[in-house]
């Protein structure tokens, strides 16, 4: 790909197809649907038969019978707005932690036309997704081609990379520097970067206004100028369970991708009120003995730079992104070392604590995750005993997770199936997900390693959207 290709040309319409609908609300997996809308405490969310927890090593043969979707949603444009990080003056947004100088845009592939009459050739439809009616009031809208799109040849993988690259690549180069600038690492912690791709539906609502093709051009010009937008764009990762099973069993292959590993994982979020702007990630394997021990923990990922774009004539869209995620080095899982895992992961929270106060957060931390309870009978998979979800008012489950996931790797590139169980014990709302996630490990650990090759940057970019466009995005082709 060392010569420019042609001009990325508007290709035939591919009817595309919604991805299923999102398991979401019900607080037990045997609830129905109207007991989503109603408080249950917490506590009674689960059966009163006690069913043994099962010890994984292995994920099992197959992800994609239990496999459905996840969301996640970013903010508008650059982000100069929003609740701010305390400690940096980064951004809160939809749950996720935003650098102050981040970058976050949209655009279609193709691109509009210069003439806006030629927007008749696409149309916005209504997008299921019952979490966000449930929120809002409204359904979502995805960027479609109409039903009069003219019948032209499908631009090549190629070209798409091409495109994609030339834009991403100048910003990305400069979000890393100014992540490995800004994030300076603790005495026993450790600030990695990670270029990442994932696979879904971008999605937009506009408050209580209609989300119009004028709207979405005035989102483009948003994005490129660093300014405001009245219309949110989400990103919505379901993908189908065919989507699933094509990435497993032929286009990881198909990819040059062999298989590297499987877990079970239990993930514990705590929040502390006096840092409520960061919430403490612990990831959690399962004992003999059916308890939690700690496998790794982490701070929330911070987002760098996020380009998100609709390939209209593709079965899913495409969501690229730089992050940082903080997470300890030589990471002992005995819980006589939990302590002092703690004490390191707060340590850029709490560096003018005094011990009784770090004693104070790394036993609360201790105390929250031992007192889990695997139950597969409840959203999340794990609950707590009345009285236990939270101490001293100011330490609080704020989420639980249940995942599985296979991962398939080469020299440059990892590919995550995920299937995760997830609920929010803020918003008492749960969702059931099916991920296809792909990580850049070639692209990431150049950056890391401070190079500034442009030419070698562009020409991995370029290959990896290609492989995840012909293999991704078009689930039905994947097989």
């Amino acid at each position: 790909m060392s010569e420019k290709p042609s001009t990325f040309p508007l290709p035939s319409r591919t009817k595309r197809s919604n991805p299923s609908s999102v398991a979401t609300g019900q607080l037990s997996k045997t609830s129905s649907p109207a007991a989503a809308m109603a408080y249950l405490p917490r506590h009674k969310r689960h059966s009163n038969a006690s069913t043994a927890p099962t010890s994984l090593t292995q994920a099992p043969p197959s992800l994609s019978s239990s496999l459905r979707s996840l969301s996640l949603s970013s903010p508008r444009g650059r982000h100069r707005h929003g609740t701010a990080h305390r400690q940096s003056g980064n951004r809160m947004m939809g749950g996720m932690i935003y650098h102050v100088d981040c970058v976050s845009r949209w655009s279609p592939l193709p691109p509009f036309s210069a003439d806006p009459d030629d927007d008749a050739s696409l149309c916005l439809q209504p997008f299921p997704w019952d979490t966000m009616e449930r929120k809002t009031g409204a359904k979502p809208f995805a960027l479609v081609p109409s039903s009069s799109a003219a019948e032209a040849s499908l631009g090549s993988a190629e070209e798409a990379a091409y495109a994609i690259a030339e834009k991403f690549l100048p910003d990305l180069l400069a979000a890393a520097d100014r992540a490995k600038a800004g994030d300076v690492p603790q005495e026993k912690d450790e600030v990695k970067l990670s270029v990442v791709a994932r696979v879904g539906r971008v999605l937009f609502r506009c408050g209580g206004s209609p989300v119009t093709m004028n709207s979405l051009r005035k989102l483009v010009k948003a994005g490129e100028e660093g300014s405001r937008s009245r219309v949110c764009k989400l990103f919505h990762t379901n993908v189908p369970a065919e989507c699933l099973d094509a990435m497993e069993q032929s286009a990881a292959k198909k990819m040059g991708l062999e298989f590297d590993s499987s877990k079970e994982l239990y993930h514990v979020k705590v929040l502390d009120k006096h840092q409520s702007d960061s919430t403490i990630s612990c990831k959690c394997t399962v004992q003999e003995d059916g308890k939690l021990a700690i496998h790794k923990v982490e701070l929330k990922h911070e987002r760098h730079l996020v380009e998100d774009i609709s390939c209209l004539f593709k079965d899913l869209d495409l969501r690229l992104m730089l992050c940082t995620k903080r997470i300890l080095k030589n990471l002992d899982v005995s819980l006589l070392c939990v302590n002092n895992l703690i004490i390191s992961i707060m340590k850029p929270f709490f560096s003018k604590a005094t011990p009784f106060l770090q004693a104070e957060v790394e036993n609360a931390i201790n105390c929250l995750v031992s007192s889990a309870i695997i139950d597969p009978d409840v959203q999340g998979g794990l609950r707590w005993s009345p009285g236990k979800e939270s101490i001293d008012g100011r330490f609080h489950i704020v989420g639980a997770w249940h995942s599985n996931y296979k991962a398939f790797r080469n020299e440059t590139l990892r590919l995550k199936l995920r299937h995760a169980d997830r609920f929010d014990h803020q918003s008492l709302t749960a969702e059931v997900s099916d991920e296809v996630t792909f990580k850049l490990i070639g692209i990431s650990g150049r950056l890391e390693a401070g190079e500034r090759d442009v030419n070698s940057f562009k020409e991995m970019l370029e290959s990896a959207v290609q492989m995840i466009w012909d293999s991704a995005l078009s689930y039905k082709m994947a097989a």
